[in-house]
Order: C-alpha cells, then sequence, then structure tokens
C-alpha cells in the first residue's frame, strides 16, 4: 500500500483596506520611520478598522478566495482548522464561525492557538490527519486582528502589528517526494513572563480595573524575546536543513515568522541562504502573528514550482517554536 502524504494545492489570502502607516503612528506616540524601520523594519501595516468584524471575516474571505482559486468542492472538506490568538470570541470557536459563513457541510472545525506558530502547528497537525488515511482535504487558515490587541499608546509595540488572514487547502496524496516532508516543533514553557497578556483569562479575568489599567494589551520584553527568537529559529532551520540534506544550493525558500526584519536576516545569513531567496512582506504588513508564513505564501506562490524545497520558520509566545520542511507540489 503506497504512503499517503499532505500537499498544498492553493493558497488564498486577505488583508484589510486601510493602511496605518510610520507617518501616522508618529502622530499617537513618539515615534518616527526612521526609529521603527531601524529597528524591526515595518513601513505600514494593514487594520481591519470596520466596527463589528473580526479575525473570522478575514479568515472567510481568504478561506473564499482559495475555494474559488483552487476549484474545491466545498462539500469534499473533511476540517477547517483556524490558528488564531484573537478569536471573535471566548467561544464558539472562530472556525467553526467560519464553516458556517461558508456553508461547509461535511467538516470538523476546531481553533488551535500557538500564537505566532500556530500556522506551523496546525500544518502539522493536517498533515497527520491526512496521513492517518481519515482525511482527504483540510482547510488550514492563519489569521489574526492584532490591532484588537495592540495598545496604540506602547511606542514599543504599537509599530509591530497588523491584521491579516492566509489560508492553504492541503489534500492527500501517493505522490511520492512532495508535500510535507518532516517537521521540528517545540515549546519553551518559560517564556511567560516575557510575552502575553496580561488580563483576560482564568487568571484575572476582565474587571474595571483591568480595564482602567490597560491590560488586555500585547505586553512583551523585546530585548528577551528577540534574542530567544533568532536563537530558536536558525538552530530549528539548521537541524532540519541538515537531517533532509537541504543547503544554500538546494532550498529555494525559507519562509520566516515576520516579526523583525533582524530576525529574519539571521536566520539566512545562519543557513548561508541570501536574502532574495527569503520570503519578506514585514515591511507592508507588519506581524501578523498565525497569518504571516500563509501570507508570504500567498504572495510568493507565483515564483514557486513543483520540486521547490521550502522551509518555514516561527517563534512566539509561549516561546513555542519550529521549523516545517515543505516540497512544494505544483
Amino acid at each position: 500500500m503506497s504512503k499517503i502524504n499532505a500537499i498544498i494545492t492553493g493558497v488564498g489570502g486577505y488583508v484589510p483596506d486601510y493602511i496605518l502607516t510610520n507617518e501616522e503612528l508618529s502622530r499617537m506616540v513618539d515615534t518616527n520611520d526612521e526609529w521603527i524601520m531601524t529597528r524591526v523594519g515595518i513601513k505600514e501595516r494593514r487594520i481591519l478598522n470596520e466596527e463589528g468584524l473580526g479575525t473570522s471575516y478575514m479568515a472567510r474571505k481568504a478561506a473564499k478566495q482559495l475555494i474559488k482559486k483552487t476549484g474545491v468542492d466545498p462539500d469534499t472538506i473533511n476540517a477547517l482548522i483556524v490558528s488564531t490568538s484573537t478569536a471573535d470570541y471566548k467561544y464558539p470557536s472562530t472556525a467553526s464561525i467560519v464553516l458556517g459563513k461558508l456553508g461547509l457541510k461535511n467538516a470538523m472545525a476546531f481553533d488551535f492557538w500557538a500564537a505566532c506558530c500556530g500556522f506551523l502547528y496546525s500544518l502539522d497537525i493536517a498533515s497527520s490527519m491526512i496521513q492517518s488515511g481519515r482525511y482527504k482535504k483540510i482547510i488550514v487558515i492563519g489569521a489574526d486582528k492584532m490591532s484588537s490587541v495592540t495598545d496604540y499608546k506602547d511606542r514599543q509595540t504599537c509599530p509591530l502589528f497588523g491584521d491579516g488572514a492566509a489560508a492553504v487547502l492541503l489534500e492527500a496524496t501517493e505522490e511520492e517526494n512532495i508535500g510535507l516532508m518532516d517537521s521540528y516543533l517545540r515549546t519553551d514553557g518559560n517564556g511567560l513572563p516575557f510575552l502575553h497578556m496580561k488580563a483576560g483569562g482564568s487568571v484575572c479575568p476582565p474587571s474595571h480595573f483591568t480595564v482602567d489599567h490597560r491590560l488586555h494589551y500585547t505586553y512583551q520584553e523585546g530585548r528577551t524575546v528577540f534574542r530567544y527568537a533568532v536563537t530558536n529559529m536558525s538552530d530549528d532551520c539548521a537541524l532540519i536543513a541538515e537531517r533532509n540534506g537541504l543547503n544554500k544550493d538546494n532550498i529555494a525558500f525559507i519562509v520566516p515568522h515576520q516579526a523583525n526584519m533582524r530576525i529574519i536576516e539571521a536566520v539566512a545569513k545562519r543557513l548561508e541562504v541570501p536574502m532574495e531567496r527569503v520570503m519578506v512582506n514585514i515591511e507592508h504588513y507588519g506581524n501578523t502573528s498565525a497569518a504571516t508564513i500563509p501570507l508570504a505564501l500567498w504572495e510568493y506562490e507565483q515564483q514557486l514550482k513543483k520540486g521547490d524545497n521550502l522551509i518555514l520558520t516561527a517563534f512566539g509566545a509561549g516561546f513555542v517554536h519550529g521549523a516545517v520542511y515543505l516540497k512544494w507540489a505544483y
């Protein structure tokens, strides 16, 4: 019996129309374009600013584009996974809302939460589901409305984040040497003090105090997070490359999480891969958390060809990190 593997057969994406520039940010907090570009490499970010719209709206937009592009019959989709840290509600799941809006009749749906590394984790889980033989077609979405958890009075964090979503269709194949080839995913459980939201969970439920003291926004100790991100993303990529015989000559693209241009450059340098073979869109979108990697695939899709070796890598809150080796299927 042939081995079943999972391949990506299409990518869809969505970013909001509104563009928040560094110039506009400089009128909100004490910052400027040079300061932001030098430290993180972000020029602008997209913001979903229409009232009443959340992460599920962007996820649905990306998935609808994906379905249209691939021509897949929605009734043949077996599962839908949304990776997000900014769910519409505590419950129900954002995935269930997206599924309902798309009219999927034969699929299970659930959210997966692993912060900025969520898309990689979800991709690996979906791949395992397909390899089990029980699922044939799965939509995996990375989507975050980071503007909803960003404090626009905090000059250290407000330039970093943007909103967006992207979706991939994962399908079963018996073709050999194609699709998701390998993954290395890990969690360092010591990251809580350095990157978290102080209130809103069961430890510190919402109250007048938490709202008044602005505790429902992203808190980050930038230097510590930067150091861990560079080390782990670089090490994870090096490990994946070594055990799969990948090097600067046969890696088509590195697809890194878009959090900081200096992190991206450090990962590329570690693998000796030139920057023209690194997918980068941070300048225009900022950090869209779980959406950054699939958005990069969406933007670079036309530059990819069947058999291209890709290394995807990310790092996020909870100090989750990892790398995935993907051989492009079309």
